[in-house]
């Protein structure tokens, strides 16, 4: 049930990063007027259009929808018209204008996870990995209208095993900020949360990654390959190029091992064939 004492608020965001946030919120108490989201999009096979998971979960807790391509003036004017004292924002995808964050009384926040200012942008998961980083963590910022550089709210930091991918990492980041988004929503709502500007000598940049960041050659440093298929290990994965009867194929990796000194691909997918062990593979 909606606590009456919350003030509402818009939420946007799309993958199951989002989904997941969205269903911590849902549980303890705090449910968005509405949810802005990313289009239904072709996926699998069949490229059927399919709702995000924020999208679903949403319509499942007869959360009202909207899905822009772009936030245009209209879009901004139809967000406003439920009138939200705020709105958070977790993996949304798409840029928001400045009208839509001076659109909210308490304006916008945004979970990043990492410890801003270091990696402002697409990929701060992917990059804390492929720079073997032995720490992380989750900020919570006031968004303006530049890259990831509002007052820092509230944040946390935890070290990262040196076994983990972002198979493991990123659900683990996304627990973590959702209970800190839950504790801070009441002083934020307040207006009594702790505001810190962030030190913007010490802010370093990540874009969004390409397919083609995930080729690996096997002859390369080992600790190296091994923090790149870390890194892009839930997507888009890596793979490498090998010579096999005369020709040249392109194998992805499912899974691989490092031992300190040699990294092999464990499970991997020969174009065109099915899924096999690296050491069949290479007999």
């Amino acid at each position: 049930m909606q606590n009456t004492m919350i003030k509402p608020f818009v939420y946007f965001g799309t993958p199951y990063v989002a989904s997941d946030t969205l269903a911590y919120l849902l549980e303890h108490g705090y449910k968005p007027s509405v949810v802005v989201t990313s289009p239904d999009a072709p996926r699998g096979r069949g490229l059927v259009l399919t709702p995000s998971e924020t999208k679903v979960l949403a319509l499942e807790h007869g959360i009202p929808v909207l899905t822009p391509e772009k936030i245009t003036d209209a879009v901004v004017a139809e967000i406003a018209s439920y009138e939200c004292e705020y709105g958070i924002v977790v993996a949304y995808g798409k840029i928001l204008p400045e009208s839509l964050i001076q659109a909210f009384p308490l304006g916008l926040i945004n979970v990043h996870y990492s410890l801003l200012p270091k990696y402002r942008g697409a990929s701060p998961v992917e990059s804390a990995l492929r720079n073997g980083d032995a720490v992380t963590g989750v900020a919570i910022q006031q968004l303006v209208y530049q890259l990831d550089a509002g007052d820092i709210l509230a944040s946390v930091e935890f070290p990262i095993d040196a076994s983990e991918t972002t198979r493991e990492l990123r659900p683990r980041l996304v627990a973590i900020g959702a209970e800190l988004l839950v504790s801070l929503l009441p002083s934020f709502e307040s207006g009594t949360a702790t505001r810190t500007p962030q030190d913007h000598t010490q802010a370093t940049r990540c874009g969004k990654i390409l397919k083609s960041e995930g080729e690996l050659n096997l002859e390369d440093d080992a600790q190296k390959n091994w923090n790149t298929y870390r890194a892009l290990a839930e997507s888009p994965g890596t793979y490498f190029f090998a010579d096999r009867h005369g020709k040249r194929v392109r194998v992805k990796i499912l899974t691989a091992t490092y031992n300190g000194t040699a990294f092999t691909p464990d499970r991997i997918i020969p174009e065109g064939k099915q899924e096999m062990s690296y050491k069949d593979f290479m007999r």
